[in-house]
């Protein structure tokens, strides 16, 4: 799995300007079964998206097509970690614990 952090590197007006379309790249990757979680940092630097297990290569192409990327709005650091926990609302979509 993926926790992805996201730091804004435009001005929080060129973000606004952007963030319709942001989030309907996000609503595409929900509906794609790509994230699980996802929202602003506080204090509003960027923001921080929880995927599903996949191939980083994959993520990777899934973050080329965020607006903020392709707009140059954001800078975007990949954590790749295996959950050895889980909680139960999220066991079925953490394929390193035994269900």
């Amino acid at each position: 799995m993926f926790v992805v952090l996201l730091t804004y590197t435009a001005p929080i007006e060129e973000i606004d300007l952007a963030l319709p379309d942001h989030a309907e790249w996000l609503a595409t990757q929900y509906d794609h079964g790509h994230f699980l979680a996802s929202g602003r940092q506080n204090p509003r630097t960027g923001g921080v998206i929880i995927t599903r297990p996949m191939v980083r290569g994959k993520l990777d192409a899934i973050l080329a097509t965020d607006p903020f990327a392709i707009q140059h709005l954001a800078q975007y650091q990949v954590i790749e970690f295996s959950p050895t926990k889980t909680a139960p609302e999220l066991r079925l979509v953490n394929e390193a614990v035994a269900h």
